[in-house]
C-alpha cells in the first residue's frame, strides 16, 4: 500500500527565511506524490518501506518499520549542505499489509523505477533488509534485461539463505538465481554471523567479499581497489547498506546488533567512495529499529549517512540508460 508524504515530519530550527546557505533540510524538501509527473531531473526522493515482514520470517526483532518516518524527523533538523541546484523531495512511503512481503517488494519496485523513469535519484528508508528485493527489482525494471548490475552490500551477513518463502536473509539468493547479469560484492562479512554453508554459498554463486576485520584505516585502499575492479565490470552499481555491519556501540538500534561490527568512519570512506562512481544508480539503508535504538543513536547515525550519501552522490547518466 501507498503512503502519501506527511509535511509534519518535515519540522526543525529555522535559522534564517531567506538565506538559502543557512536552510536546513525540513526548509527543502519537497512533497511528491508518485502518481505525479516531475519535470526537474537529477533531484532526490525519499522513498519509505515500512516493513518488517522480511525480519520476522527470519526470526527477528521486529520494529524496523518505524524507521522511514523516524529518520526522516531527524534528517528533517540537518543542514542542507547539498548542492543548492539539486532538489529533494519526499516520495512517501511503500508499507507491506499483513504477512504480504512479495506484493509490497513489487509495489516498491514500481515506486523506484517510476522515480528513475524521470531521471531522478532514490534514496530508499527501510524497513528490514528485505528493503533490499524491492530496490533491486526497481532498478532491473527500470534497466530493463540488457544491462549488467553489480550490487555492492555493506553488511555483516550474506543474506543468501535457502527458506522455503522469502525473508531479510535471501535476497541475494533470489537475485543471483534468476539474474545472470547481477554480480554481488559484501563488505564487512563476519565470521560469526554466517555459517560455512553460506561461506561456501558465496565461492558458489561468485560473490566477491571483505570481511570485517580487514576493512580499517590501514587496509582501506584494498577496499577500494577492490570496488574499482568490481564497479568496472558493470553497466551499472546500486548500493545497499545494513545498519547492523556497525559496532553495536554506535548502532546498537538495530535487528542483530553486532558487537564486532565495522568503525562509523569507515562505513562513511566506503559510502562517500562507492557513491562516488559514474555508474551509481541508487542507495538504500535497512535495518534501523527504532524500539530497540537509545536515545536515538542510530537514528541520527542513519540520518547523517544518508546526507553524507547526497552530498557525494555522482548520479546516474540519462543517456547511457535510455538511448
Amino acid at each position: 500500500m501507498y503512503e502519501l508524504p506527511n509535511k509534519n515530519i518535515w519540522q526543525g530550527r529555522v535559522d534564517s527565511e531567506t538565506e538559502t546557505d543557512k536552510f536546513r533540510f525540513h526548509q527543502v524538501v519537497q512533497l511528491w506524490d508518485v502518481s505525479d509527473e516531475i519535470e526537474e531531473g537529477n533531484a532526490f526522493g525519499i522513498i519509505g518501506f515500512k516493513c518488517d515482514e522480511g525480519v520476522r520470517r527470519n526470526k527477528g526483532n521486529v520494529g524496523a518499520s518505524l524507521a522511514p518516518d523516524e529518520v526522516r524527523k531527524m534528517i528533517a533538523k540537518l543542514p542542507y549542505n547539498i548542492d543548492e541546484n539539486v532538489s529533494t523531495y519526499d516520495v512517501g512511503n511503500v508499507l507491506c499489509e499483513s504477512d504480504k512481503l512479495e506484493n509490497a517488494q513489487s509495489e516498491l519496485g514500481d515506486c523506484i523505477s517510476n522515480w528513475l523513469n524521470q531521471f531522478n535519484i532514490p534514496i530508499i528508508i527501510g524497513g528490514g533488509h528485505e528493503t533490499l528485493y524491492g530496490h533491486y527489482l526497481g532498478i532491473r525494471r527500470f534497466l530493463g534485461e540488457e544491462a549488467s548490475l553489480g550490487i555492492i552490500n555493506i553488511d555483516a551477513h550474506f543474506d543468501l539463505r535457502t527458506n522455503t518463502v522469502p525473508s531479510s536473509g535471501t535476497m541475494f539468493k533470489q537475485i543471483l538465481e534468476k539474474d545472470m547479469s547481477a554480480g554481488y560484492l559484501c563488505l564487512g562479512i563476519q565470521e560469526f554471523s554466517n555459517t560455512k554453508a553460506l561461506f561456501n554459498d558465496a565461492r558458489i554463486h561468485g560473490c566477491k567479499y571483505i570481511p570485517e576485520n580487514e576493512l580499517n584505516d590501514n587496509k582501506i585502499k584494498h577496499a577500494f581497489n577492490l570496488i574499482d575492479e568490481f564497479a568496472g565490470k558493470y553497466d551499472f552499481i546500486m548500493l545497499t547498506l545494513d545498519m547492523d555491519s556497525i559496532a553495536a556501540s554506535d548502532a546498537p538500534g538495530v535487528s542483530a546488533p553486532s558487537p564486532f561490527g565495522l568503525e562509523v568512519k569507515i562505513v562513511r570512506r566506503l559510502l562517500r567512495y562507492i557513491v562516488s562512481k559514474n555508474n551509481i544508480t541508487s542507495f538504500d539503508i535497512s535495518e534501523v529499529n527504532p524500539s530497540m535504538d537509545e536515545n536515538d543513536k542510530t537514528i541520527r547515525l542513519a540520518a547523517n549517512l544518508i546526507a553524507e550519501v547526497m552530498k557525494n552522490f555522482k548520479g546516474i547518466n540519462p543517456e547511457g540508460v535510455k538511448s
